[in-house]
């Protein structure tokens, strides 16, 4: 049956011709974006592992650069653990000249304390973007390694651990120094921490050489004051024999102190090692003081070598031998974790790659695919064209039954 009001035919190509061009604009549109999955509509589960997957890999690349931040600070520490061991090595040669009979110990001694200086100059200057491994500041540092994700989703970070050497000289102790509060030591005695409220607030740190270890020449006291350090080094002097030693620490510090220029913030040495701090400005401040012992550090022993005489030229032999063996076995131990953070820093080159290719596994289009579905579809396209202009000039042939 034929009908000038419902065209089957043209209804069926009309539809076929919306499915192709349909179809088309899906091609077109892996084409122009590279992507079989471009959004959400097209594939939800495919562009939501996608999309977890990418985070996972943004996460890494802060995590390489974590890795790289850590192998730069340790390798600076190796590096100084490694030529601090060479020049322990040349000290050695020189104790070892200076054991026989006729040398110049004079000289010999003085190139022993041309090499400690050297060592204490290394020491300090091994820092990488403010953290020093070396120098006995630190206890350890943790480098981030890696993002874990588990079969539910959670996410955790894991990292790994630098164990700092110490090499320094000297080094914090708690040698109960430093007191407050109307002149008591309080504490284990190395640090001390004062919290002046603004206004007027007030309070005392106490040095009191009495309380614990006696004070020896080389020892430090520092005072922090927000983010400002002032110091006072000891000297043989202040320790001399019938010298009050906390007085003069007090009063040196008093003045290193005052010469910060910390505005509303007033110091005054009140005798027997108490120095008073008042607090005028509007916000509180923090002041913490500790104690550096000279010859408290890794290589504390380094300060006590002599060879001066026949008998400090025998006892320096093995006290070199054990600096020796500390500083071998920190560059050791430095070498160690800087090669698992290279490993690791391999690894996760690796692993970004692997899952970027498994994004592009997920939504990337095959574009030679792509190619020749086009072109079968724009065949199909002007097939299905063609059709619908011969349905919807069916109609016409009605005419014809109608002609006398």
């Amino acid at each position: 049956m034929s009908s000038i009001l419902t065209n089957n035919s043209a209804m069926i190509a009309l539809q076929t011709l919306k499915h192709i061009n349909s179809s088309l604009a899906g091609v077109q549109s892996e084409i122009s974006t590279g992507k079989r999955v471009a959004t959400a509509s097209d594939s939800s589960a495919m562009w939501a592992i996608s999309k977890i997957m990418e985070s996972d890999v943004q996460g890494f690349k802060s995590i390489s650069e974590s890795l790289s931040l850590g192998k730069s600070t340790v390798a600076v520490a190796r590096n100084a653990a490694e030529t601090v061991t060479d020049l322990l090595i040349d000290m050695k040669e020189i104790i070892a000249t200076a054991q026989g009979d006729n040398v110049d110990r004079a000289k010999l001694d003085a190139d022993v304390d041309a090499l400690t200086s050297q060592i204490q100059s290394v020491v300090g200057a091994a820092q990488f973007n403010g953290l020093n491994l070396v120098d006995g500041s630190t206890g350890s540092t943790a480098v981030l390694a890696s993002l874990d994700r588990d079969s539910s989703g959670n996410v955790t970070a894991s990292s790994i651990t630098v164990t700092a050497q110490n090499l320094a000289s000297s080094g914090y102790t708690a040698n109960d120094i430093f007191g407050s509060s109307g002149g008591t030591p309080s504490g284990d005695g190395d640090t001390v921490v004062l919290s002046l409220d603004n206004g007027g607030g007030t309070d005392n740190i106490v040095i009191d050489d009495t309380a614990g270890a006696a004070f020896t020449a080389g020892d430090r006291v520092n005072i922090t004051i927000g983010s400002q350090v002032a110091s006072y080094t000891l000297t043989a002097n202040d320790v001399a024999a019938g010298n009050n030693t906390s007085d003069l620490a007090a009063a040196g510090l008093k003045n290193a102190i005052d010469a910060l220029n910390i505005a509303d913030l007033v110091v005054d040495f009140v005798g027997t090692g108490q120095l008073d701090f008042t607090n005028d400005a509007t916000t509180d401040v923090t002041i913490t003081g500790q104690f550096v012992d000279a010859g408290s550090g890794g290589l504390g022993a380094l300060s006590s070598i002599d060879v001066s005489t026949a008998v400090a030229a025998t006892a320096a032999l093995g006290t070199i031998e054990t600096l020796i063996d500390t500083s071998i076995d920190a560059t050791a131990a430095f070498g160690s974790v800087e090669g698992r953070i290279e490993i690791q820093t391999n690894f996760v080159t690796k692993l970004t790659d692997s899952m970027k290719s498994g994004i592009g596994a997920l939504v990337d289009a095959n574009m030679e695919e792509a190619s020749a579905r086009l072109q079968a579809l724009q065949v199909q396209q002007q097939l299905a064209t063609q059709s619908l202009s011969i349905a919807n000039s069916a109609p016409q042939s009605i005419l014809s039954l109608f002609r006398v």
